[in-house]
């Protein structure tokens, strides 16, 4: 039949929205009614260019009805056209537009849902872009007093950041992560995202920040109680004395074998460099006591 032509469908809701000698007014409800028709029509023929154009705009049309609920899920369905077809810059974009679209609604949940779609979908062919949105997705969140909602936005942007090799920043955002757990009275989460962060520290063999952090997370009492700071304290001190065979051997301890599989990988692989040089470096500030009569 010739109306159910999406080609057809498409032309015909175009002429819909220009304003000509005889059209003063836009007809925006008959004409997101035929693209959305179009794009469907177009989908189940595996037409996924054509599609993603119709959806876009289904979208727009939503939009001029004062409808940014439907008008996110038209952005949604043109974004996942998007991933099919390779088209990663317009991934992230559609996704963006559709999580404004439903910050529109007041609705943070489903705003975050959709950068967290875009995360995903990027996460092999842009993973830095992935990890954007998926800190996007989290600030959206945060935003709205919804921190226990993100803990797997935090958990997949840090496991991005490895991947990436990028420790300081995986370092950074488990504390992130720590900050919200505190928020929101998780304390098991708030304990283990800390260690997570003095172990990927470890990992880039960077024992100072490891220690400061460990120090800086030991004014929080429901961290300096845990079984998490025990072990960390553990890890740090088997370093301290160039333990090799104590770090391998808390690495295989339980409470490290909790965390997260991202973190257990680098836990098991500790030490990454030589730690006898940290064991004479702190022999040599014991064997030097301060000299009060030295002011130099």
């Amino acid at each position: 039949m010739a109306s159910s032509d999406p080609d057809k469908l498409i032309t015909k809701a175009d002429k819909l929205t220009k304003l000509s000698m005889t059209r003063w007014s836009a007809d925006w409800r008959g004409a997101t009614s035929l693209y959305e028709q179009a794009a469907l029509g177009f989908r189940l023929a595996k037409k996924y260019e054509k599609a993603k154009v119709a959806f876009e705009k289904a979208s727009k049309g939503q939009e001029m009805l004062s409808s940014p609920w439907d008008a996110a899920k038209h952005m949604e369905s043109a974004a996942a056209l998007a991933k099919e077809l390779g088209n990663w810059r317009e991934v992230a974009d559609f996704y963006r537009q559709a999580s404004m679209l439903y910050s529109e609604c007041g609705r943070a949940q489903p705003a975050s849902d959709a950068l967290a779609k875009g995360a995903r979908a990027l996460e092999e062919a842009a993973p830095d872009e992935a990890v954007t949105l998926y800190t996007e997705a989290c600030d959206t969140l945060e935003e709205d007093g919804k921190e226990q909602m993100a803990f797997d936005l935090y958990r997949a942007a840090t496991s991005v950041y490895i991947k990436l090799e990028k420790y300081l920043d995986a370092a950074t955002f488990l504390i992130r992560w720590g900050v919200s757990a505190d928020k929101c009275n998780a304390t098991h989460s708030q304990c283990k995202a800390y260690l997570s962060a003095i172990i990927v520290y470890l990992y880039a063999n960077d024992f100072d920040q490891a220690q400061k952090c460990y120090n800086d997370c030991s004014q929080i009492d429901a961290f300096l109680s845990s079984d998490q700071s025990r072990c960390a304290a553990k890890l740090l001190s088997a370093y301290t004395d160039g333990d090799v065979e104590e770090i391998k051997r808390v690495a295989q301890s339980s409470t490290i074998s909790n965390l997260d599989h991202a973190i257990i990988r680098l836990a098991r692989k500790l030490p990454t460099g030589d730690v006898s040089g940290l064991k004479s470096e702190t022999g040599k500030e014991q064997e030097e006591p301060l000299d009060e009569d030295d002011l130099t």
